[in-house]
């Protein structure tokens, strides 16, 4: 069976292309647009993996992760942070004691190859 993989992105072409990555390469790529869609999927789906913006209306990626995190049932499920402000962001985050650092960051522009290497790497 494929691995399900959350793909959240406010921006529907980063979405499609990630998703469709994910899919040529065998695994099950879900969709959500914001931080509140990515919990209903979460909740519901219980992907194997998340890949997550930071920067999103409705909820942000950041509480979204700290939501995924802090919930015992949830807080296994691998998180790979997607954003254009990576470098900062991973110090910012690092820094944080409420939640363990997120298991993966990639920059984007995101490269398919990079995508599939940490997608490998965290779910074997």
């Amino acid at each position: 069976m494929a691995k399900k993989i959350l793909v959240v992105d406010d921006e529907p072409d980063v979405v499609t292309y990630l998703a469709s990555v994910l899919r040529d390469n065998g695994y099950e790529a879900l969709e959500a647009f914001n931080g509140e869609e990515a919990m209903e999927k979460v909740l519901k789906d219980r992907p194997d993996l998340v890949t997550l913006d930071i920067t999103m209306p409705e909820m942000t990626g950041v509480k979204a992760y700290r939501k995924m995190k802090e919930d015992p049932g949830l807080s296994k499920i691998p998180v790979v942070i997607v954003t254009g402000v990576s470098h900062e962001f991973k110090q910012f985050i690092s820094t944080r004691s409420q939640v363990p650092a997120p298991e993966g960051y990639i920059e984007k522009p995101v490269k398919p190859e990079e995508l599939l290497a940490e997608v490998r790497r965290l779910l074997g």
